[in-house]
């Protein structure tokens, strides 16, 4: 789903969220309720989904749970949505293989991270991806989150891989509004917020959007922001995006990863070890800043 928007470049749409992945009291895919929930986050306002990205426990789950997921989350959204999944691994060869499964499974694009663990060099770094694009028959989101991988996607780089047609779009969690806008300027790439803080600054100097965890219990208020600001009321997108953010915080900065704070709202199921669920205290911060969030929006 595209945005009518000739301004942006937006081949996935324009809000999308990076879903969590349900599972059961004992810990298997739970297909059906994540199907549940994507048709909810479409309802809510959700253009997109990224499924099996960070806070989709993608470490953690198998290739053919990633497969499984893909299939029952079209089912359930039909094919007008656009779904993107991730396939990114530290190996390019696995990653390569799930590029094929996703597209088989029914995934309109991929997103691939940074190879991390090895830390390679930019060269390498610019190989992996162009080599995932040169075998993928979908379109490429690229993700750059060094906190994560530990190695950074340079702006020089982002530059290079954009002259390739499949590379398409990034999911940037890099923390360099700058490099950003340096790419963004250059390039017809879609740039997609990962950092809730940066979605209004990011969109304002032309990203196409975000890729959103938050989203997974607010893709009203998220939207809410960015329709705001196309309608022209930069103050109102300020302010709205100002009642996000106590909720962002303790979503995002508290010390806990966005899957665990967000399963423990949605109730979804438990996380998978090494994650441990939140504890009592966090779950009372977590749904308090919830419920003041919809009582202010």
């Amino acid at each position: 789903m595209t945005s009518s928007s000739p301004s942006r470049p937006r081949p996935f749409g324009r809000t999308l969220c990076a879903m969590v992945t349900p599972f059961t009291a004992t810990g298997a895919l739970d297909a059906e309720a994540a199907g549940a929930h994507a048709a909810a986050l479409v309802a809510g306002g959700c253009d997109g989904l990224v499924l099996s990205g960070t806070t989709g426990e993608s470490p953690t789950t198998s290739d053919a749970e990633k497969a499984a997921l893909v299939r029952a989350v079209r089912e359930a959204v039909g094919p007008e949505v656009s779904l993107v999944a991730g396939i990114g691994t530290a190996d390019t060869r696995h990653t390569l293989e799930l590029a094929a499964q996703a597209e088989q499974a029914g995934a309109d694009g991929l997103l691939v991270v940074t190879p991390y663990y090895s830390r390679p060099p930019q060269a390498a770094v610019e190989a992996h991806f162009l080599r995932v694009a040169e075998s993928a028959g979908l379109p490429l989101m690229l993700y750059d989150i060094p906190g994560r991988t530990g190695t950074r996607i340079e702006p020089e780089t982002m530059l290079r891989l954009a002259e390739h047609p499949r590379v398409v779009a990034v999911k940037d969690c890099s923390y360099d509004l700058l490099g950003a806008t340096k790419v963004i300027a250059g390039t017809a790439l879609a740039y997609y917020s990962g950092c809730e803080e940066l979605n209004l600054p990011l969109y304002a100097v032309g990203g196409a959007g975000y890729v959103s965890t938050v989203a997974n219990v607010a893709p009203g208020p998220l939207r809410a922001v960015l329709d705001a600001f196309d309608a022209g009321d930069t103050a109102g997108a300020a302010r709205l995006n100002g009642l996000l953010a106590p909720l962002t915080e303790l979503m995002m900065a508290s010390g806990l990863p966005g899957t665990v704070t967000a399963k423990c709202l949605l109730d979804a199921g438990p996380v998978r070890e090494p994650l441990q669920p939140a504890g009592r205290e966090t779950a009372d911060g977590l749904r308090g800043a919830y419920e003041r969030l919809l009582a202010a929006s």
